[in-house]
């Protein structure tokens, strides 16, 4: 089972990126699929979720309103739209597929670095 990142960058404040997770390796479709971050020195906070058929997202409240999840459940692909970004938005992102049944069954990607200017 792969997840793999792709999409992060340097960019500045106000500006966006869209954030890709190609999943390989098995079916997710009974999956809760979603995007964590984790900055220097700090734990990894959860950002934005899908449910299985790509409906019902949810994010973090201090993302509400910028950042849009999705998912094409045929293509097995997630993606991360971040649209005003802000410096404090600074970090690594994370693809993980949480299993709806037993969420302690779950697949972390490697990260891709999103990096915000002031």
């Amino acid at each position: 089972v792969q997840l793999v990142e792709s999409g992060g960058g340097l960019v500045q404040a106000g500006e966006s990126l869209r954030l890709s997770c190609a999943a390989s390796g098995r079916t997710f479709s009974s999956y809760q699929m979603t995007w964590f971050r984790q900055e220097p020195g700090k734990e990894r906070e959860f950002v934005a979720g899908i449910n299985w058929n790509g409906r019902n997202p949810y994010y973090a409240d201090s993302v509400k309103g910028r950042f849009t999840i999705s998912r094409d459940v045929a293509k097995n692909m997630l993606y991360l739209q971040m649209n005003n970004l802000r410096p404090g938005d600074t970090a690594v992102y994370y693809c993980v597929a949480i299993d709806t049944i037993r969420s302690d069954n779950q697949y972390w990607g490697r990260g891709t670095q999103v990096t915000v200017s002031s």
